[in-house]
């Protein structure tokens, strides 16, 4: 292994661990070769990358831009690899993917199943994360891509596909808003709601349309989790506000209506697959890219919030 791999792989299990005995332990070599490699490493720099302290070691500003460089440098090692290993005509590498918590069902595990499939020499990772940090993640070079809302308004990112989502109301099966295609805002004034909150990419919407329309709602329950929402609508505490990729699983199996909001002041929202334009995705992110691409405009709406029905049309649980 070349001098300065040894030294990063040192100095980045000191720096998450904070101890370089305990680095030692991880990586079962002696305290004082890491010792001897880190004092080597702030000499040719001429500054700290640790302060020395009672509790054990911490990152000095160097060492935090030691570390950031050293995370970037093991992902483009990867990455490297991988290439040679495309080179030889081998399907196989590690892919990480970014996605918001409305993905963590249906869609993208149904893809991954299938990749591993076809694909079983590729690992995936996959994150889930709110809006915004779906988004650093990816600019930050954390993961290959990812999914989430809004990218349009970012430098640095690459759509490579998108979709239309609505934001709606949503109700248990039988319930009569479920009757209803769409539906204008006012139409939830006086009926108890379960509320998206902070982080969660719809609030604005939702801002959006009490601040212009001025409609008073009761607002029984917010949460910052969507699967909270949908569970807490199932159990017939509220009518829940959420966009139509939150619940395409639930409307498909006849579990949920939705209805979407019809103001005209309401724009769909965008759901993007993207990468950052200042890397070019691994021979093995291509793949996963391309599999998740073909299948993307499943998630747009009205399609994907056709409900199964049985033989006598009767949404089917």
């Amino acid at each position: 292994m070349p001098a300065f791999s040894r030294f990063l792989r040192y100095f980045m299990a000191v720096g998450r661990l904070g101890s370089i005995r305990k680095a030692a332990d991880v990586l079962n070599v002696s305290a004082s070769a890491i010792d001897r490699q880190i004092l080597n490493a702030e000499a040719d720099i001429g500054m700290p990358l640790f302060e020395r302290l009672p509790s054990g070691l911490r990152l000095t500003a160097a060492g935090e831009i030691m570390m950031d460089a050293g995370t970037r440098w093991q992902k483009n090692l990867v990455d490297v690899r991988a290439q040679i290993e495309d080179l030889r005509g081998l399907k196989r590498g590690h892919v990480d993917i970014a996605v918001i918590d409305a993905l963590a069902k249906g869609y993208v595990p149904s893809t991954i199943q299938s990749i591993q499939e076809r694909y079983p020499g590729i690992t995936i990772g996959v994150k889930v994360l709110n809006n915004d940090a779906v988004r650093m993640a990816i600019m930050n070079g954390e993961v290959d891509f990812g999914i989430f809302f809004e990218p349009q308004s970012f430098r640095g990112i690459t759509v490579r596909a998108f979709v239309e989502v609505v934001l709606g109301l949503l109700a248990p099966a039988g319930h009569p808003f479920g009757l209803q295609k769409e539906a204008r805002f006012s139409a939830c004034a006086g009926s108890a709601l379960i509320v998206p909150a902070e982080p969660l990419a719809v609030c604005q919407q939702i801002a959006i349309l009490e601040g212009i329309t001025g409609v008073e709602f009761d607002s029984t329950v917010t949460s910052d989790n969507i699967q909270m929402i949908i569970s807490l609508v199932l159990q017939g505490v509220g009518i829940g506000i959420l966009t139509s990729i939150d619940v395409i699983s639930e409307v498909k199996r006849g579990l949920l209506s939705f209805t979407k909001i019809s103001d005209s002041i309401l724009r769909p929202m965008i759901l993007a697959l993207c990468t950052t334009t200042s890397r070019t995705p691994s021979y093995a992110a291509s793949i996963v890219l391309r599999e998740l691409e073909d299948g993307f405009a499943q998630l747009g709406y009205p399609a994907s919030m056709e409900p199964v029905l049985n033989q006598e049309g009767i949404a089917r649980p």
